[in-house]
């Protein structure tokens, strides 16, 4: 066991021995023996006792563990807190609570100590019972491989691993081994308590299910370790599909390319929402159907959608954009253009307009009227036009919307309709029509940019004032 342990310390664990490791050890033969292995392979041991106040004895066996710990000449920090009112408190489980309190108070420590890791006893008993737990709740691929030897929890630390190096070991060999080496670990009765699930697990499901298979132990620690190395490529092209697919990401939001992630395969897009979800909520349990949910958006027809998660959180498709965000996120306005106020703006020919995000508005008289017609046939991009001056005055203006007004879209026989039913029928994301921009002369709405021109100003075979106007995106901008 030994040998083993010691190459999962360097090569799973990636330890050295010239940094201090915090232990964390109840007092029982798993985390004894994980104390013991650490210090006799030459690893800098701070031994942690956490006291869960759960127990009338636990503060004996906080000194039974102080005892041992200087014995062996090792430093020891004890500390404790009442686990069953923090667990009201945050309605929590005890169980959460006591993890919670636990971890924070032991990576705490790992701050203070300058620690290159926290180390926990758990063993292959509990990745058959954690996979067992993950199983019952309907978790993925991700879950039923079980904890990792070495890992990142991103709430109690972004930096500093916790490890687990006893997770090829039995719980029978740590008793041995404790026994081999005179430590004398103690007896917690809450391990019997069937209040807890973890315990019900041990106690009554698993011995149930070695009626099935005497090795089921056996097998379903093979079996988390298989999933391990297949959770290990799945991981590869997430995060190749991830570095094709991201557009812009912070601590409130990221957005994806919606064409490039609709094109992955469904079982990629189900990962890609959970990581971008874990990244924004870390410890957030998300089930299937939260999946589901974001998949129908992402494969759906609708070019703005939304759907709400889980935990605050959110996914919102606007043009050929999706966003996984916070209820309170700031989604960027820059893909559209956007008026910088409510106020209008008069349009000067051949004069440039800023507006909003760093989109430029310009306009210009074009001399060869069938030139322009033929261009304006053949144009594919949405943002420029060219109009037929003839009848138009003067003075021309960008605006907003205002009540009541309507629009006359080229294709529809001159037929008009409010212009908020032309923003709901072309689809454009209710939080970017306030400030659309207009072409106008006066309460006539020449042009929408991004769509069809006014139908009484499209060119014809007898136009020969010809005007062309054009919106351009700021680099970088993702298009519509």
């Amino acid at each position: 066991m030994i040998e083993t342990v010691e190459k999962i310390l360097a090569e799973e664990c990636g330890l050295v021995k010239d940094k201090p490791i915090i232990v964390g050890v109840s007092g029982g033969p798993d985390s004894l023996c994980l104390m013991e292995v650490l210090r006799q392979a030459g690893y800098q041991v701070i031994v942690a006792y956490f006291d869960h106040q759960l127990r009338s004895e636990s503060s004996l066996d906080g000194r039974m563990v102080e005892k041992t710990a200087t014995r062996l000449m090792l430093r020891c920090v004890i500390d404790g807190a009442d686990v069953q009112a923090h667990a009201e408190e945050k309605k929590l489980s005890v169980e959460e609570a006591a993890r919670n309190l636990r971890y924070r108070f032991m990576f705490e420590l790992a701050r203070k100590y300058k620690a290159q890791a926290v180390a926990v006893g758990h063993t292959a008993d509990d990745q058959v019972e954690t996979v067992l737990m993950h199983f019952l709740r309907g978790s993925g691929m991700n879950g039923l491989k079980g904890m990792s030897h070495r890992s990142i929890i991103q709430t109690f630390d972004p930096e500093i691993p916790i490890i687990r190096p006893l997770l090829e070991v039995w719980r029978e060999e740590t008793v041995v081994y404790c026994a081999i080496n005179g430590l004398r670990p103690h007896y917690d009765s809450t391990n019997d308590s069937l209040n807890f699930q973890r315990n019900r697990i041990r106690h009554l499901l698993i011995p149930t299910l070695e009626t099935y298979n005497p090795k089921f132990r056996e097998a379903a620690l093979r079996m988390s370790q298989s999933l391990k190395s297949d959770y290990g490529f799945v991981m590869e092209a997430l995060q190749t599909t991830w570095k094709e697919i991201l557009v812009e990401t912070n601590q409130t939001f990221i957005s994806f390319d919606a064409s490039r992630l609709s094109s992955a395969s469904q079982g990629l897009q189900r990962n890609l929402v959970k990581h971008a979800m874990r990244t924004l909520r870390p410890n957030i349990d998300i089930t299937f159907s939260t999946l589901e949910r974001a998949v129908q958006v992402i494969n759906s027809t609708d070019a703005s959608a939304n759907v709400d998660l889980k935990g605050g959180l959110c996914l919102i498709r606007e043009a050929n954009l999706i966003y996984i965000c916070t209820s309170d996120a700031e989604l960027p306005f820059e893909i559209w253009p956007q008026m910088p106020s409510d106020e209008s703006i008069s349009v000067l020919i051949s004069e440039q307009i800023t507006l909003a995000g760093g989109w430029k508005f310009s306009s210009e008289h074009w001399r060869l009227p069938a030139l322009a017609k033929e261009q304006a046939e053949r144009n594919e991009d949405q943002f420029q036009v060219w109009l037929d001056a003839e009848g138009l005055p003067e003075q021309l203006e960008l605006r907003v919307r205002r009540a009541g007004d309507h629009f006359s879209p080229l294709g529809m026989g001159g037929h008009t309709q409010k212009i908020s039913d032309f923003f709901v029928n072309e689809k454009i994301p209710q939080r970017a029509r306030d400030r659309w921009p207009l072409l106008c002369a006066g309460d006539e709405i020449l042009w929408v940019p991004g769509f069809r021109p006014a139908h009484g100003h499209h060119l014809t075979d007898e136009t020969k004032n010809v005007i062309y106007f054009s919106l351009t995106r700021p680099l970088n901008t993702n298009s519509l």
